[in-house]
């Protein structure tokens, strides 16, 4: 039988996250990287348009292995690591 600390985790999982005012996330993964990921390119696709409101864009909270804001909003987790920079 396989045991879930057997398996082999394809990305690290956020852990903390911080909103900037340019539509930015600051986010911490479990391996210890701190990467910036850009929101700006999503907010013209109609499901993110509102997250152009600062204050629905300060909502973000981690959920699960990524993160996600008030109305349900989120990024896959392989998206927001992968296409993040490391900083």
């Amino acid at each position: 039988m396989i045991k879930i600390s057997d398996v082999v985790k394809i990305r690290p999982m956020a852990v903390k996250v911080v909103p900037s005012d340019d539509y930015c996330l600051l986010v911490s993964f479990d391996n210890g990287e701190t990467r910036l990921f850009d929101v700006k390119p999503y907010l013209n696709h109609p499901a993110y348009r509102e997250l152009r409101k600062p204050y629905l864009f300060e909502t973000v909270k981690i959920a699960g292995l990524s993160v996600e804001w008030l109305h349900g909003q989120d990024i896959c987790p392989d998206e927001l690591y992968f296409n993040s920079k490391i900083i």
